[in-house]
């Protein structure tokens, strides 16, 4: 390890005067507000001052510099003392702080991208590691840059799952580039976090999962520095500082005591502050200076206009399961551009996300059996612009990552999700495996995307297009082998219907989205044979943006009559859509079709009939309609 020079006593000093002012901001900064956490600020100061002032390399003028040093606050509550930070940094002016929480103003109650140094949203705890992670492993196996990353942790959030998902990843993929701070003040918000200040027990756990473990005093700026210094030292497996430090550290009659938390302190706040300002050494200006040499490193990255390396090459009538379509289009992407990454939760050889390891095996992460954490590594992947990822899993259990997901939302990240196995259209594996929630979840997400390719084709070209939108996309594929219907060189964008059946004596219109959508087309083709009527169907491609003026069209030009069918839950899905899209327009009527219940094994086809959404229960909802 590179030897460790003892900062002189005049650095030691500024770097505990620059603590105390940050408390004396914070404290400013949530009296103005009349709300915040002053004292969850105050336990993390010594830590921010190290941080900021000594150990980070970064660009006061371009704080999301590819090469910088990256800092993700996980207890997004303590946003105060970060924001003081970078004020004392010389980004923005000291008195900004007092416009904390205001409407008008960008810093906000916990902190979001909206400010030009913040990469993510945080204060939905236990998230920021995972995030973090994504960002460290970029930087070590793509970028193979010099940044490195550090995330400050809560003692109170180490409590989630998430946090030791990440911790699992990070140690398993060996980020020495990777330093965990936890604040280990003993408080939480309503009681004592559960291990208080046993920092043997968070010493002997984060070393049983792979850290580089240092206790430390967390208000003794040498020993902080000389932790980051080992940390930055230290090869091959990431390093975590367990800070021993005091809720309201300096604050007399409040450090160390409960129900301070999220209060500002009110009429305490002048006596307090003159207290800090008493323990200032240096009045004047800082002999120190926050500009770091970076090291010029990080690669530049195009990650615009990405295309399929290939055209899709099917026959029409062929039978592929759109599943598989994504991954063979996910390999033509990685083909023709460096920078698509891939991650998956061990379901790879059911999603098809494997075949990218065909073009080039590196662009692959094996997240395991964690969606939590996986989700947050490809937000952090996808900071920057460095990545363009898409993360896969069975629809379902995407839900149990769905903070994460609309975390990334505030975080304006530009992650494609990809969920297989949708519906009861996947048969025997039974209710558990069956995506039935996830449309109305992605439709919920602020600024979202929803594919729902139906075939082949349209999926090829839904990953392309997913790739160069911005915002959150979510790509639902199906586990069945579904025919060809589009040519190859079909045109498809989001928010763009196709008319799939048409008629001038078209009755009714039947809107289907993936195994549904050929259900439709078969109960058309039946009722036009055996019955002459005239039934027009259109494929959405896209849940959201859905084509209201397509389907309003074609509604009215089949006589106002709409059925819609989907292999989803009634609530949220493709039906509640179109209802919603209609809703303003006089003579249109909707019947909606999808599965009633929480629905049982068996074969497909079985399924499909008994929950309402085969092409014969099709057919008796039109035959119904008309009537009307």
């Amino acid at each position: 390890m590179a030897s460790y020079h003892k900062p002189e006593s005049k650095t030691i000093q500024e770097l505990k005067d620059i603590a105390n002012k940050l408390r004396i901001h914070s404290i400013e900064a949530t009296q103005a507000s009349k709300s915040g956490h002053p004292t969850s600020c105050s336990s993390m100061a010594e830590i921010m001052s190290v941080l900021f002032f000594h150990t980070m390399r970064y660009k006061v003028s371009a704080p999301r510099d590819p090469s910088s040093d990256r800092f993700i606050l996980s207890k997004g509550h303590a946003a105060p003392i970060l924001y003081a930070a970078w004020a004392e940094a010389g980004l923005f002016p000291a008195s900004e702080l007092l416009n904390l929480r205001k409407f008008d103003s960008d810093l906000e109650g916990h902190p979001t991208p909206r400010l030009n140094f913040i990469d993510v949203g945080t204060g939905s705890l236990g998230q920021g590691l995972s995030v973090a992670a994504g960002m460290a492993y970029v930087g070590k196996n793509f970028d193979k840059a010099s940044y490195r990353v550090y995330c400050l942790i809560g003692d109170g959030e180490a409590a989630e799952g998430s946090i030791w998902e990440a911790l699992h990843f990070s140690s398993y993929y060996k980020l020495d580039n990777l330093c965990a701070i936890f604040d280990i003040n003993r408080l939480g918000q309503s009681e004592p976090t559960s291990l208080q200040h046993n920092m043997e027990v968070y010493r002997k756990r984060l070393e049983a999962f792979g850290f580089n473990a240092l206790v430390v005093d967390g208000h003794d700026v040498e020993e902080l520095a000389k932790a980051f210094h080992e940390a930055q030292n230290t090869k091959g497996r990431p390093t975590a500082i367990l800070a021993k430090t005091f809720k309201g550290k300096s604050f007399p009659n409040i450090e160390d005591l409960e129900n301070w938390h999220g209060k500002p302190l009110g009429t305490k706040a002048n006596e307090i502050t003159q207290y800090l300002t008493g323990l200032l050494k240096n009045t004047g200006p800082l002999g120190l200076h926050p500009q770091k040499p970076l090291v010029d490193d990080a690669p530049v990255v195009d990650i615009k206009n990405i295309k399929l390396a290939s055209p899709p090459s099917y026959k029409l009538g062929e039978q592929v399961a759109t599943r598989l379509a994504y991954g063979t289009a996910l390999a033509k992407l990685a083909k023709n551009n460096p920078r698509v990454i891939a991650l998956d939760g061990d379901t790879k050889n059911s999603t098809f996300a494997e075949k990218i390891k065909t073009v080039d095996p590196s662009r692959f992460i094996e997240g395991f059996i964690a969606e939590q954490n996986v989700v947050g590594v490809a937000i952090g992947a996808a900071c920057r612009d460095r990545t363009v990822a898409f993360v896969s899993a069975f629809a379902t259990f995407f839900t149990r990552a769905f903070d994460q997901i609309r975390m990334g939302a505030i975080s304006q990240t530009n992650v494609n999700f990809v969920g297989s196995h949708c519906g009861v259209s996947i048969g025997e594996d039974g209710p558990s495996q069956m995506g039935l929630e996830d449309i109305a979840m992605f439709r919920t997400i602020p600024g979202s995307t929803v594919f729902y390719p139906c075939d082949a084709v349209s999926t090829e070209r839904a990953v392309q297009l997913a790739a160069n939108t911005k915002g959150v996309c979510f790509i639902r594929t199906s586990r069945p082998a579904t025919a060809v219907v589009y040519k190859n060189d079909e045109t498809f964008a989001p928010g763009k219907a196709k008319v799939l059946r048409s008629n001038v004596e078209d009755q009714v219109l039947v809107i289907g989205a993936g195994v549904t959508l050929h259900e439709a087309l078969k109960s058309a083709d039946e009722l036009l044979a055996k019955a002459g009527i005239h039934v027009r169907v259109i494929d959405p491609f896209t849940i959201k943006p859905l084509d209201a003026q397509t389907i309003i069209k074609n509604a009215r030009e089949a006589g106002g009559r709409i059925v819609t069918v989907e292999d989803h839950y009634a609530e949220g899905g493709l039906g509640e859509a179109v209802i919603s899209a209609v809703s303003l327009e006089r003579n249109i009527i909707v019947k909606k079709l999808a599965v009633p219940e929480v629905p049982r094994s068996g074969p497909p086809n079985v399924l499909i009939d008994n929950y309402g959404i085969s092409a014969r229960k099709i057919t008796s909802a039109i035959q119904d309609v008309l009537k009307l």
